[in-house]
């Protein structure tokens, strides 16, 4: 497919000068390899969201946390279709964290894209669950900050035996396309986390690139688990790998119910079955 023909009419909204900009672009280069009737996305509420506005693609928007949820009822009325969930941190990582960890332990075949700038930007910036300790806001009695310190998704990811667990800088735009694909390639639960500055809100976060460093394809669980450990989403100190930190090939959803398994054989949804 050609990635113009995944532009849309839509006048784009976002801050000047946003990474979703970046973002955007990586997803067309990266959904070019594809072609247009296999896919289909699942967002919900927030910045990241207007990516379907942005995106000439079927799909749907859900409610605030539950894109995941959402993504799967997708994937069982077709599970030929590679669906795509976009999130933000806010949105996964607080009321859609249980959906996240059972998408570990289901294993279905779609890909998660997490844009991760530590705040609820859409809604001026309160702190989210990746938020630095201290972080100020209008929301949390600006004269303390945010009490709690960050928790670190990776880990979690991890705990929860996410089968394709990665990582991306928004400004590195071919890099994040090549997660991309090899994310939507993957048969499984694909994690795929992009970092990105919020240009408005949480700009103590922000310009975290000298930390950043690109690691090989890993499929051992012991390394994964160093390589999340390097940073703590909570400070300017450590590195922050990038790269497909984890991948591991088994069953997904679709293989253990015979039903999914005869639509995938023939290549078709419930309506023509």
């Amino acid at each position: 497919m050609k990635k113009e023909n995944l532009n849309t009419n839509y006048g784009i909204t976002w801050c000047p000068g946003c990474p979703n900009y970046l973002i955007l672009e990586s997803v067309k280069q990266a959904l070019s390899n594809f072609k247009h009737e296999e896919l289909c996305m699942v967002t919900d509420i927030g910045c990241h969201g207007k990516t379907f506005d942005y995106l000439n693609i079927s799909g749907i928007y859900g409610l605030h946390g539950r894109a995941l949820p959402t993504a799967l009822g997708v994937t069982l009325g077709n599970p030929n279709l590679n669906v795509l969930a976009f999130m933000g941190d806010g949105a996964l990582y607080s009321e859609g964290i249980g959906h996240f960890i059972h998408a570990g332990r289901f294993n279905p075949n779609l890909t998660l894209i997490v844009h991760d700038n530590q705040s609820f930007s859409l809604t001026t910036g309160q702190a989210t669950p990746t938020s630095q300790t201290g972080f100020k806001t209008k929301a949390n009695y600006p004269e303390l900050g945010e009490f709690n310190n960050p928790f670190n998704p990776i880990r979690i990811a991890l705990a929860s035996n996410v089968s394709f667990i990665a990582r991306c800088n928004a400004r590195d735009i071919k890099h994040t396309a090549e997660i991309i694909e090899k994310a939507i390639n993957h048969r499984g639960f694909s994690y795929v986390e992009i970092i990105q500055d919020c240009i408005i809100f949480n700009p103590e976060m922000n310009n975290k690139d000298k930390m950043m460093y690109k690691v090989e394809d890993n499929s051992d669980k012991k390394i994964a688990e160093k390589l999340a450990d390097e940073w703590d989403y909570n400070s300017k100190a450590g590195k922050i790998p990038l790269g497909v930190l984890y991948q591991e090939k088994k069953s997904i959803l679709t293989d253990k119910w015979p039903q999914l398994s005869k639509l995938e054989n023939k290549g078709v949804g419930w309506v023509k079955r």
